[in-house]
């Protein structure tokens, strides 16, 4: 983050849809009527303090590319393209949409930030692109130094964990739009990948293996939907141990699992073995991404019976009444993400994960077809 600012100062939303005028510094007490930036609801020291508590977290992710330091207009990258032919740029922009709640109901935000470069980068490796920076935004209804340091910290870990640089960004504060404890985060990042070993479904071939990698549980998508039926309709607490989450765990730490950060395994893998697409789960589950590799001649058959989903899958089905079909629409049922990769290597694919400590196996193969998943069996229970 390279510094703070106020992006709007609108109306505060009211039961029935009606917009009630805003009134400076709603929400923080009396102040005394004068006209100064602070009285309206924009701290600017409090902007400039997280961001001193974030440098030192910040500048573990650096690169050797990286030109400057924090708090320019832009973040400097030098591209090396002495190391490319025909060097093609990739980029990602997400959030993580209502996991944030959870985070929030909680006031625990150190880890928020690990799942918004996990939602970024893994997209980026997915066509087989290096994660090389990534620049997050951050819209508070108050800067609070000790949060946004505690949210930036999740992004700077997550940046390390993909091998990439968070290169700036942005920490809005929006007095009168969102209340004093409430934020929203979402990120842009930028990778690069040799124009000749771009991945996807032109790579794909008839016979070919499908990898599973495990996820972490639910990551960070069908949030809205999990609030509904286990907190809302549920009536369940984040305080609440579950018993087939292990031992003391609750409902609320289960909830904020950090998802899994692919981009490095990928990376690993695509130089091990003949990797010809890669496919992140995540809205839409397995049939609506894993249909995104495939050429409209071939199918790929996923056979449930190769593994558990987590039991969090589980509870919200069975909270929720919910159909097998709406689950494997919304959720990604225990995968978060699926290597094609040439038969012949497939063996040589699964060990190389597990060296790296992913768990990994073959749930099918691409076969010909409309350019469908076939979703075959049913999973392992109990």
């Amino acid at each position: 983050m390279t510094h703070v600012s106020e992006r709007s100062a609108g109306s505060n939303g009211a039961e029935g849809g009606d917009r009630q005028p805003w009134t400076a510094g709603a929400g923080r007490g009396p102040r005394k009527r004068s006209a100064t930036y602070a009285a309206a609801g924009v701290s600017i020291d409090a902007g400039d303090r997280a961001v001193e508590l974030l440098k030192a977290k910040v500048k573990k992710t650096t690169r050797p590319e990286v030109m400057g330091d924090l708090g320019g207009f832009s973040g400097l990258f030098r591209l090396n393209t002495a190391k490319y032919k025909s060097p093609i740029l990739a980029s990602s922009t997400d959030g993580v949409g209502t996991k944030l709640v959870i985070a929030q109901q909680l006031d625990i935000h150190d880890t928020i930030g690990i799942d918004l470069v996990a939602m970024v980068v893994d997209d980026l490796v997915a066509c087989g692109a290096e994660p090389l920076f990534l620049l997050d935004y951050i819209a508070c209804g108050e800067v609070v130094p000790d949060k946004i340091a505690e949210i930036g910290a999740g992004i700077a870990d997550g940046c390390r964990y993909a091998g990439c640089a968070l290169l700036g960004g942005e920490t809005a504060e929006h007095p009168g739009v969102l209340r004093p404890d409430e934020y929203d985060v979402s990120a842009t990042g930028v990778g690069v990948v040799e124009e000749s070993e771009i991945l996807g479904q032109d790579r794909v071939e008839v016979g070919d293996a499908v990898i599973a990698m495990r996820s972490s549980g639910l990551h960070s998508n069908g949030y809205s939907l999990v609030r509904h039926v286990l907190l809302g309709a549920g009536r369940m607490r984040l305080d609440t141990v579950v018993d087939d989450f292990g031992t003391s765990r609750t409902l609320g730490e289960e909830l904020l699992t950090p998802t899994k950060i692919y981009a490095k395994d990928c990376l690993g893998l695509i130089e091990e073995t003949d990797v010809r697409a890669f496919s992140h789960i995540t809205g839409g589950g397995i049939p609506g991404n894993l249909n995104r590799v495939l050429p409209p001649t071939m199918d790929a058959v996923v056979d449930r019976s190769t593994w558990r989903p987590q039991p969090i899958f589980d509870l919200i089905q069975a909270k929720g009444r919910i159909e097998d079909s709406e689950m494997e629409a919304t959720f990604n049922m225990g995968v978060g993400m699926f290597a094609v990769v040439s038969s012949d290597d497939a063996d040589r694919a699964m060990a190389y994960l597990a060296g790296r400590g992913v768990e990994a196996w073959q749930v099918g193969e691409v076969l010909e077809g409309t350019g469908q998943v076939q979703m075959m069996g049913s999973y392992t229970r109990g």
